[in-house]
């Protein structure tokens, strides 16, 4: 028997689900939230909160950003949807599964996911947070200045230069929903344990997606101040001999820069991204 609480909308299939609730969710979260994001990012910049701009134009980058939400996110969420629907068949088949299967299968789709996503994320980012310092006057302008360089560096350096702090990224990014997805998928199907219901609410993802935020920024803020000072850095710097300069220089307290609007970012991030992506695939399946 059907759960009464679920209605399968058959003229959606779950690719469509997952990549118009993904773009929907990235949206919404990256505008609504991106002044919180260019003060943490002023905040790690290695020039200073005040020279970076300080309070000044915390819109600006906004349209790198919005170009490269909609895409990433949709990336993220048609990955991490099919990848998941694979291993838990795959988990099903077996016999005697262990208990703490299900909230690997979430680490492994949630990775694979940021992976795809960052294929768009990282030059995107990398544009916003040159504007966002101020480092440039605007997206557009710093996206002129990088195709500028050509001339100097060849096409390749050019692909390089956009893609500057890539492997740093995928190491941030990796651990974050290593960390935020099985919390996320846990606490749902907690919920929905306790309620009896089909399927978790908008409102109640999206709490629980905060919670599971919070934790996850709190934890890999080290490795986003190092991912800020690389895309930020006027020439292209390993990540080691960069960790050891800011230590150096700054002292460990450096890699806490920016915990506060990081943790706040996110974890009101994961409350409207996950929320809404909650509120748009229960909408799309029929979920009252």
């Amino acid at each position: 028997m059907s759960d009464p609480s679920t209605t399968t909308n058959t003229t959606t299939t779950p690719f469509t689900r997952a990549l118009l609730a993904g773009a929907l969710a990235g949206t919404t979260v990256d505008f609504s939230l991106y002044p919180i994001d260019t003060l943490k990012t002023r905040l790690q910049s290695s020039t200073g909160f005040y020279p970076s701009g300080g309070f000044r134009g915390i819109y600006a980058g906004v349209g790198s950003a919005l170009v490269g939400s909609a895409p990433g996110a949709a990336l993220f969420f048609v990955s991490y949807e099919e990848i998941k629907s694979r291993l838990r068949v795959f988990r099903e088949r077996r016999e005697n599964a262990a208990a703490w299967s299900e909230p690997v299968e979430h680490m492994v789709a949630a990775s694979a996911g940021e992976v795809a996503a960052c294929g768009v994320r990282v030059p995107t980012e990398v544009i916003k947070q040159r504007a966002q310092a101020t480092q440039q006057p605007s997206s557009m302008a710093a996206l002129r200045f990088i195709l500028a360089q050509r001339v100097d560096i060849g096409a390749l350096g050019v692909w390089r230069e956009m893609y500057r702090g890539w492997g740093i990224t995928i190491m941030r990014e990796v651990p974050f929903t290593a960390v935020q997805f099985p919390l996320w998928e846990g606490m749902k199907s907690w919920r929905r344990q306790r309620t009896g219901r089909g399927e978790v609410s908008a409102v109640e993802s999206g709490l629980l997606g905060s919670l599971a935020g919070a934790v996850a920024a709190g934890l890999t803020t080290p490795l986003d101040v190092l991912k800020t000072r690389m895309m930020l850095a006027k020439e292209k710097q390993a990540a080691l001999p960069l960790f050891r300069q800011i230590w150096n220089e700054s002292g460990p307290q450096a890699f806490v820069a920016g915990i506060g609007p990081r943790i706040m970012w996110i974890s009101a991030g994961g409350a409207i991204f996950l929320g809404s992506y909650q509120w748009a695939y229960n909408t799309m399946t029929g979920v009252t």
